[in-house]
């Protein structure tokens, strides 16, 4: 199992992960508020502004206080390691 770093020290899959999206926009508000409700919201900002919504394919959203190009990038080099590997 890959793991991607999405700051302060929290992990997810890689394999998990579906997309990672800004939280600017009202669908995602939506989103975020409706996951929320379900009891699937992950708050991995520590209370810092949220920056970007992960959006999982267990149907879980979790928030980070990383940009989504911080992520992507970190994401990209978990694959490129990979890659090197196998």
């Amino acid at each position: 199992m890959k793991l991607v770093n999405i700051g302060f020290g929290n992990m997810v899959s890689a394999q998990r992960l579906l997309s990672v999206i800004s939280p600017d926009s009202a669908p995602v508000k939506r989103l975020v508020q409706e996951a929320r409700d379900r009891g699937m919201l992950i708050d991995a900002s520590f209370g810092r502004k949220t920056k970007s919504v992960l959006v999982m394919d267990t149907d879980h959203v979790i928030l980070s206080a990383l940009e989504p190009k911080t992520i992507a990038n970190r994401f990209q080099n978990e694959e490129e390691q990979t890659d090197e590997e196998g």
